[in-house]
């Protein structure tokens, strides 16, 4: 995946149950490819996925360089988690917001530059790709 030229999944996008997981194998991929353009591998966002699984980001792009495909992916995560805890887990990443007053300071100008009520970090990160209209 080339990051430089194509977007990575939205982090609403879920395998194995999971929010955020796509985004990230996208984002692994790039990295183990350096093709990742202006895309950080391993930001805050990707951290709470690996967390939930307890993998570290660079064993994660070595098991994806060995599996390659989403699904031998979802395989090697999917059980080791409760639907419960996947579920509390998607809850509290779809509703993140800043927790701090400099991060709320960003968002609000994510808000002006997106000209539209942008709440959450995912809801932002679809604003920036253009996955919904602005107005």
């Amino acid at each position: 995946m080339d990051l430089a030229k194509n977007f990575p999944r939205s982090p609403y996008d879920m395998l194995a149950g999971v929010v955020m997981l796509p985004r990230t194998i996208d984002k692994a991929r790039a990295f183990n490819g350096g093709t990742l353009g202006e895309y950080h591998y391993n930001c805050p966002l990707d951290q709470k996925v690996l967390q939930f699984f307890g993998v570290n980001h660079e064993a994660f792009a070595q098991k994806l360089k060995e599996l390659q495909t989403d699904e031998k992916m979802a395989g090697w995560l999917g059980g080791t988690k409760s639907r419960e805890e996947k579920d509390k887990f998607n809850n509290s990443m779809r509703h993140l917001e800043p927790d701090t007053p400099e991060k709320k300071q960003w968002l609000a100008e994510q808000i002006k530059l997106h000209c539209r009520q942008v709440r959450t970090y995912f809801d932002n990160l679809d604003a920036d790709e253009k996955r919904f209209y602005t107005e």
